[in-house]
């Protein structure tokens, strides 16, 4: 006979694979809201805790709403329902559904979203762009991913990045020699301008990231390779949740646990909509 897990018990294997004590200092990682002791028999993975999702988890009858991005950075000391985080909470809490976030530990972690990311773009040899060290299984983690393809070019491998990322309005960005060998790739899930040194250091051919300031990327193309590929934030770090779901579903199916994993497959980039602007210079 099949046994149900509580939201405990969900932690406590979310903290074997992306240890909260790997999260940036300044990162607010865990259990948001919920009781701890709740059964839980359905969770909802999203890269976003937004009103979209929320409703998702709610109209869904979902337990458990497990986020890539926390709910608050930032302490706050009121939640009144006027405002959307406060409107949000509320209604998880009358819902009962317990929201929990792993952000930069899942982002270095092995299987992580890093890991997803060059995964998906079919990188082989992997390693961190930026080693933070081994875990208990004695994976090396740390900052993005760098591995290498079939050689081919940054036109070619540009259509093969932009088949394989989830669609939504930003789409990628293209810098760079567009007809410059590629074999070696670097990627970084999520805002990375500050590891453009890195992504150069390591001889990448591409790095594969987001959020590009227009400044820090200007000056690097200046300076020649790696090529930048920019997508959304939101499109670099969806590729995690596949995994996840995938691994706490065989987790739970080795326990004899009864528990369905959802991924959401909303878009929840901020754009709704890519308008070409097409006026004179004059």
């Amino acid at each position: 006979m099949s046994k149900l897990w509580t939201v405990s018990d969900v932690i406590a294997m979310m903290e074997r694979w992306y240890p909260s004590r790997t999260a940036h200092t300044w990162d607010r990682v865990g259990l948001v809201l919920g009781n701890p002791q709740q059964p839980v028999k359905r969770i909802l993975l999203a890269v976003d805790p937004v009103k979209a999702t929320v409703n998702e988890a709610i109209s869904g009858a979902y337990d458990m709403l497990l986020t890539h991005h926390p709910l608050y950075l930032r302490g706050t000391s009121f939640l009144p329902e006027n405002d959307p985080k406060g409107r949000m909470v509320a209604s998880l809490i009358r819902a009962n559904i317990a929201l929990y976030t792993a952000h930069t530990n899942a982002d270095i972690a092995h299987k992580g979203v890093a890991d997803a990311l060059g995964e998906r773009l079919g990188l082989r040899d992997m390693r961190p762009l930026i080693s933070e060290g081994y875990d208990t299984e004695k994976h090396e983690i740390g900052t993005g991913r760098i591995g290498c393809v079939e050689t081919t070019t940054v036109t070619a491998f540009a259509d093969h990045v932009a088949r394989v990322l989830p669609a939504g309005t930003h789409g990628l960005f293209i810098g760079g020699d567009i007809d410059a060998p590629v074999r070696t790739v670097a990627v970084s899930g999520g805002a990375g301008d500050q590891f453009l040194d890195a992504a150069r250091q390591a001889k990448a051919d591409v790095y594969l990231t987001a959020d590009l300031r227009h400044h820090p990327a200007s000056e690097h193309c200046e300076k020649g390779t790696p090529a930048l590929f920019c997508a959304s934030h939101w499109a670099t770090e969806w590729p995690w949740l596949p995994v996840l779901a995938n691994r706490i579903q065989a987790e739970a199916a080795a326990e004899n646990v009864s528990l369905s994993v959802e991924v959401s497959t909303m878009c929840t980039e901020p754009w709704i909509r890519h308008q070409p602007t097409l006026g004179g210079l004059q």
